[in-house]
């Protein structure tokens, strides 16, 4: 998957770090900004809410990915051997982050270790009951609950505290602003999920159906019910049979919206589309996977005004 990997990354301790019950733990870098490597555009804009100027973050994954192909360079794991902490979706969302840590060999970034953080521990994880089953095809399942939970702008709040508390960590000096800088981010996002949920009021209780299982997140905080997924297992496409059962069941559910993403394969969207009467909308997934989403909250801007579009103009 990577590149061949003849690269130059230092396996002694980098200049001004310390070592601290044998893992080489490094603090301020860089005239006291720290480094943050990121598995998503979504944690690096959180990380960047939070850190402000006193971090230089960086995310390993594009907006817009198989989450099986992310190609990581020679450059980006080098940042992150000299990086202070990696902060990562977790659950099982990652699965091309092991060949990373295989490669980097650093102790700090094993899970639990001092330099990795998983952004999903105080998140109240939907679908956590649901049985999966990886087939022989190794396809992108999720064992431990759905992983798509920076989709409610709500589970912000707690992310943002994971990673405050963090940094703060890592330069206690820095907490007061740390903690400045994350009340203003939230005021802001507050003030966003007001709105969207005012101007989400009138489509409560729409019936969607999503090609990917990456919305339950939105669904959930926006009133938004999802009846059924195109694909059938994560990664999967319908067969013929299982699409007409799927077609039949909107139908019969009165779906208005199929919920697709950039990346969903649009023949088969079309298809589901054109023989059920429902509409499509395509909802962006991560910061930075559309031009208008360059941040976080413009991130659900972006997503709610389409749905609300959608949804005026849908039988």
């Amino acid at each position: 998957m990577f590149p061949a990997l003849a690269l130059v990354l230092l396996t002694a301790a980098p200049a001004g770090a310390s070592r601290e019950g044998g893992v080489v733990r490094l603090a301020q870098r860089n005239g006291g900004v720290i480094g943050v490597v990121t598995t998503s555009t979504d944690l690096k804009a959180l990380v960047a809410a939070v850190g402000g100027e006193r971090v230089a973050v960086e995310s390993l994954a594009p907006a817009l990915h198989d989450p099986h192909a992310v190609e990581v360079t020679p450059g980006q794991l080098a940042r992150l051997k000299s990086a202070a902490l990696l902060v990562r979706i977790g659950l099982d969302h990652e699965p091309w982050l092991a060949r990373v840590r295989a490669t980097v060999k650093d102790p700090r970034f094993v899970p639990g270790g001092p330099g990795d953080l998983d952004a999903s521990r105080e998140i109240e994880l939907l679908q956590s009951a649901t049985p999966r089953v990886r087939s022989e095809r190794e396809v992108h399942v999720h064992g431990f609950g759905n992983p798509h939970y920076w989709l409610d702008p709500a589970n912000a709040r707690p992310m943002t505290q994971t990673i405050l508390d963090a940094l703060a960590r890592l330069s206690p000096g820095d907490r007061e602003a740390f903690a400045r800088n994350r009340a203003r981010f939230l005021e802001r996002l507050d003030a966003g999920i007001a709105r969207w949920t005012e101007v989400m009021a009138p489509y409560r209780g729409a019936r969607v159906v999503v090609f990917h299982d990456g919305w339950p997140y939105f669904a959930h905080r926006f009133g938004l019910a999802v009846v059924a997924t195109v694909e059938p297992a994560p990664g999967i496409p319908p067969s013929p049979s299982s699409l007409a059962a799927l077609i039949t069941r909107m139908k019969e559910a009165g779906v208005r919206l199929v919920v697709v993403e950039p990346s969903s394969s649009l023949s088969i969207a079309n298809q589901v589309a054109a023989r059920s009467g429902a509409r499509l909308v395509t909802l962006i997934p991560s910061v930075g996977g559309d031009p208008e989403a360059g941040d976080y909250p413009a991130l659900f801007e972006v997503n709610v005004r389409r749905i609300v579009d959608a949804l005026r103009g849908a039988p």
